[in-house]
């Protein structure tokens, strides 16, 4: 009897680990990013380190250049993809905004494979639909991680290289991993081509998107490199006369494997990172729905704003999605406005068309 239950419960084991690859194998039916008339050329990751050719963890680059010489800002999307926000935000530019002078390089979808599955027991949809200037858009929701068919098995505990202690599983965070190793994991090898872009094409800008929970005590948050500090301090004061109150952190110099440490520590590139709230995210929240990713209205969220408990303005109106998206759209052109004031030979002109943005 035992024997027989044993096998039973291999059984049941196998037919639910094989009932639940169907997600973890979604990794080619995400949307299609449809490249603006400012685009002028689309490239992959692997353009910049070949070893990714052919693998989960390539994914395309767009470019938009003017005709008129001058910088390079690099626009990175999609690290974590449960947070939209960030991902949206280098969609719209690669859709609709143009580029007058100087290189914008975009990648949406930094970590290409963590689209392909959702964030266990989060409960978070799968995909969601919202609309941008009057133009609808299906937008997939992913994973903080790596997908685990990609690169498995996690170790006990993952050592970042500047020595953290993390868990294992965070060894698939691809912000944890920079600057890479084109010999190691699928996460450090994306790390790595990411670096190559940098190495490579040389931007004088590089802005990493994100988000965080509202209790976070790192949101609606510039963090800079030590070398981008000045910029961001300006950038966050102007911010600030425009009614968008935002906080400046410093890059620990302690916590490696981050964008925005490493990106600065291994290249000449001004290394930033944007932070916007997102009550989807955080640990107080009630139904995980598509409604709560839109609207970024949560009932607990507004009992914690009324009690003091959270880090950022929160009232019945919510922290809309759209919300978070010009928040990290007008940081960038914050940013690279004030780069310009003090560059003019190596300035960026970027701009957006529809307004939208604004």
């Amino acid at each position: 009897m035992r024997i027989t239950k044993i096998v039973l419960f291999c059984a049941i084991t196998v037919f639910m680990v094989l009932g639940s690859l169907g997600p973890f194998k979604s990794h080619d039916d995400l949307e299609t990013i449809s490249p603006g008339p400012g685009v002028t050329q689309v490239k992959k990751l692997s353009d910049y380190f070949p070893e990714l050719r052919g693998t989960p963890g390539d994914t395309d680059i767009y470019v938009l250049e003017g005709k008129e010489s001058g910088g390079c800002v690099l626009i990175v999307g999609g690290t974590h993809p449960n947070e939209p926000a960030g991902y949206c935000t280098a969609r719209i530019i690669v859709e609709n905004f143009y580029v007058e002078k100087g290189k914008v390089i975009v990648i949406p979808r930094a970590n290409i494979s963590a689209f392909s599955h959702t964030q266990p027991l989060e409960a978070t949809p799968g995909k969601i639909h919202f609309s941008w200037n009057n133009k609808e858009m299906i937008i997939t929701i992913g994973s903080r991680l790596t997908n685990p068919i990609h690169q498995w098995p996690d170790p006990r505990l993952y050592k970042t290289t500047g020595g953290q202690i993390l868990s294992g599983s965070e060894r698939r965070n691809l912000n944890r991993a920079y600057p890479g190793n084109p010999r190691g994991t699928m996460t450090e090898k994306i790390a790595y081509a990411i670096m190559q872009v940098i190495r490579i094409e040389k931007p004088q800008i590089s802005i990493d998107l994100h988000e965080a929970a509202p209790e976070y005590t790192t949101v609606n948050a510039i963090v800079a490199h030590d070398r981008a500090l000045d910029i961001a301090v300006e950038a966050a004061m102007m911010l600030e006369m425009d009614g968008i109150d935002i906080s400046v952190e410093r890059s620990p110099r302690e916590f490696h494997g981050l964008s925005h440490r490493e990106w600065g520590d291994n290249s000449e590139t001004l290394a930033f990172l944007l932070e916007v709230a997102n009550p989807s995210q955080g640990r107080l929240r009630g139904k995980t729905n598509e409604r709560l990713v839109i609207t970024g209205f949560d009932e607990y969220y507004l009992k914690a704003a009324k009690a003091g408990r959270l880090n950022v303005p929160y009232d019945e109106k919510g922290l809309p999605l759209n919300l978070r998206i010009k928040r990290h759209l007008k940081t960038i052109l914050m940013i690279i406005d004030t780069f310009n004031t003090y560059n003019h030979e190596n300035s960026i002109v970027l701009t957006d068309p529809s307004g939208a943005s604004f």
